[in-house]
This record gives structure tokens, C-alpha cells and sequence, in this order.
């Protein structure tokens, strides 16, 4: 028994010093967290979704959870052979351009009306803490090297497979102002940010900057890069840039928030909503692809650009499922749609033609 007890001991001791490591972050402290203590939002210790929202669905546990992830995931969960990827100078773009690159997952860049934004950049191959979701061969064209100058890095939230340390890290140097949800910040000071280049927005925040405005917006999702959810905030965000209005939708499951934002704010552009890595064990905090075009409907999207594929394993489902359903869905619905290579240029103002690209794939 007391050699038990001690076997225990040193294996949370363990744990306690691994999440030490910079790689976790912070947790929020002083003013930041006094202003988390004022949201609306923020109860009991933690941000709260607009609508219940349970960790799993209805029926659902967590053993089963865990057990089918690591023992019944499909055969298909990534791609036999790499990705394609197109692979451009984005140093040297001409800054007339109003063009988007996506990097696969919920990694993009956009150039719009000759400034710069870099949304939830993962480029070290890895979406966990002990390097246990590798990125798909091919996906990793693009490196933290590659970006040019960051006017604006927009951060969803602070899961692993959207702000990456080691990219995060690479990037500081590049980046003039982060844009990101309430607390999240205290990750970004820890590894070396001013704490004068970071906006943190509850939802229906905003900030002007340079005549570019950000305005946060719900996403019904959750947060953590430990034990504990919900200790700094999710968000999506309506982005109006002098020629377009964007909404970049982070991690959501389907709610209400849809409908309230496209009819305050749209119609959009361009819509960016997540596809992949559902599963009806946690589809209140993942949209089915058949949900995320009816968010788009409901957006006003005059364009979809559907993300969160492509690059990770996080579900069950076959690694090209979230976008075939989504493509059809699309039809069904009339939703334009576009699907684009990895790294390939698309135009905010212009008309893309995009090939369904992963059906000669296996």
C-alpha cells in the first residue's frame, strides 16, 4: 500500500512539473484577471457559454470517449498519401493583392486593403503538448519563417491546435498588435509579448485600429491548456477592413449567435467556419458540416471558406468526410463555397475556382 501511495505521488508530482513548462502558458493575474472578473460572462470561476452546454453530449462518457479515440478511429483518419500544397513568397506579395492563404486546420492568412492578419497559426507539426497529433505528410508546407510582417495575429482561443507555442514563440518578432479573448494574453506575455501589443475582448468588444475594426463575438465552445476549462475566453469576430467585412468563426458548436450576428452585421464577404473534428459524443462544442453551412446561411455569407481539416486527426471520422459532407451540404443549400489547396492564392474580390482537390486522393 505505501508503496502505491508513493507510486501515485510521483506520478502527480511528475504531471505538476511537466505543466510548469513555458508550453502551458499562464494563468491570468492582476488587472487582466480583474477585468475577466468583471465579464458578464465570467461565473464561478470560469467563462460560460450563452447556452448549456455540456462537455459531452447526452449518453456520452468520457471512458467510452477516450476509448474510442485511441482504439476505433476510423482507417481513413488521415490521408495515405501527403497533402498537396501550393507554396508562395508571401514577402514579397504586392500589397494591391486582397487575397487569403489557408494553411489547413485553422491556420490562415489574409492580405486586405494592404494590411496583414494571421489567424491561429500551428506550424510546428504538432496540435498537443507531448507531440502526439502530428500534422498530415504535405500539410507543413509553410513555417513561422515564411510570414511576412504581422499587422494584425488574431487568436480563437488558447487549445492546442490553434495557439502553438513553438509558432507563437518563432512569430514574436513579426507580429505589431495581437488580437484575442479575454486572458489569453497572460499565455502570450509569459512567452515574451508586450503586454502593450495584446487587445483582449470580451464579446462585443471592439477595437479600432488603423481604421481596421475587430468585433468579438460568441463561439460555443470552451478553452484550457490543462485540467481546467474555461479560464480565459473563446471567441469569433466580425473584422471590418475599409473594402470588406470578414467573420472569422474560431471553434464553435451550432447556436443561436449565427442568426444575431449575420443579421446585425452582414451580409460577409467571407465567412471562415470550422467542419472537422466533430463527433455527436461532443456536438454541442463542434459543428456538424451540415451545421456549419447553415451558419453560413444564417451569416449572410456571400462566400464559405469551411476550416478545421486537413491537417489533424482530432475525431473519428475519415480525414476527408467534414468536407465532402460540407460540399454537398453547400449544393443542397445553395451556400457558395470555397475549397481551396493548401497555400493556394484566393481573392477576396474576385471569383475563385477551387477543384475538390482530396478526391484523388486515398
Amino acid at each position: 500500500m505505501i508503496i502505491f501511495i508513493v507510486v501515485i505521488a510521483v506520478l502527480v508530482l511528475a504531471v505538476y512539473l511537466f505543466m510548469q513548462q513555458p508550453l502551458f502558458g499562464a494563468k491570468p493575474t492582476g488587472k487582466r484577471l480583474e477585468r475577466m472578473l468583471a465579464s458578464p460572462h465570467y461565473k464561478n470561476g470560469a467563462f460560460e457559454n450563452l447556452s448549456h452546454t455540456p462537455q459531452l453530449a447526452e449518453g456520452a462518457s468520457m471512458p467510452k470517449v477516450m476509448y474510442e479515440f485511441f482504439f476505433n478511429k476510423s482507417k481513413r483518419a488521415a490521408p495515405a498519401q501527403p497533402i498537396p500544397t501550393v507554396k508562395h513568397d508571401l514577402k514579397n506579395l504586392s500589397k494591391d493583392e486582397n487575397i487569403l492563404f489557408w494553411f489547413g486546420h485553422s491556420s490562415y492568412f489574409i492580405q486586405a486593403d494592404g494590411k496583414t492578419l494571421l489567424a491561429d497559426p500551428v506550424f510546428s507539426g504538432n496540435a498537443s503538448p507531448i507531440g502526439n497529433v502530428k500534422a498530415f505528410k504535405g500539410s507543413d508546407a509553410y513555417t513561422a519563417e515564411d510570414m511576412p510582417e504581422i499587422d494584425f495575429l488574431f487568436l480563437s482561443h488558447d487549445h492546442w491546435d490553434h495557439l502553438d507555442y513553438k509558432t507563437i514563440k518563432k512569430l514574436l518578432p513579426k507580429v505589431k498588435r495581437v488580437i484575442t479573448g479575454l486572458g489569453t494574453g497572460a499565455h502570450l506575455e509569459r512567452w515574451g509579448y508586450n503586454p502593450n501589443s495584446i487587445t483582449e475582448l470580451d464579446w462585443y468588444e471592439s477595437a479600432t485600429l488603423d481604421g481596421f475594426t475587430f468585433i468579438a463575438q460568441p463561439a460555443r465552445h470552451f478553452s484550457g491548456r490543462g485540467f481546467k476549462r474555461n479560464g480565459t475566453l473563446f471567441i469569433s469576430a466580425v473584422w471590418q477592413t475599409p473594402s470588406f467585412r470578414l467573420y472569422l468563426g474560431g471553434d464553435s458548436g451550432f447556436d443561436t449567435h449565427f442568426e444575431k450576428i449575420g443579421t446585425q452585421y452582414g451580409p460577409f464577404d467571407l465567412v471562415i467556419l470550422e467542419c472537422g473534428q466533430y463527433n455527436h459524443a461532443w456536438h454541442y462544442i463542434h459543428m456538424m458540416p451540415e451545421e456549419n453551412i447553415t451558419a453560413a446561411r444564417q451569416l449572410r455569407a456571400k462566400m464559405l471558406l469551411p476550416v478545421h481539416w486537413a491537417k489533424f486527426s482530432l475525431a473519428l471520422h475519415d480525414w476527408d468526410e467534414p468536407i465532402n459532407r460540407a460540399v454537398a451540404e453547400a449544393e443542397k443549400q445553395q451556400q457558395p463555397i470555397v475549397t481551396p489547396i493548401i497555400g493556394e492564392k484566393i481573392y477576396l474580390d474576385k471569383v475563385n475556382t477551387t477543384p475538390q482537390w482530396w478526391r484523388e486522393l486515398n
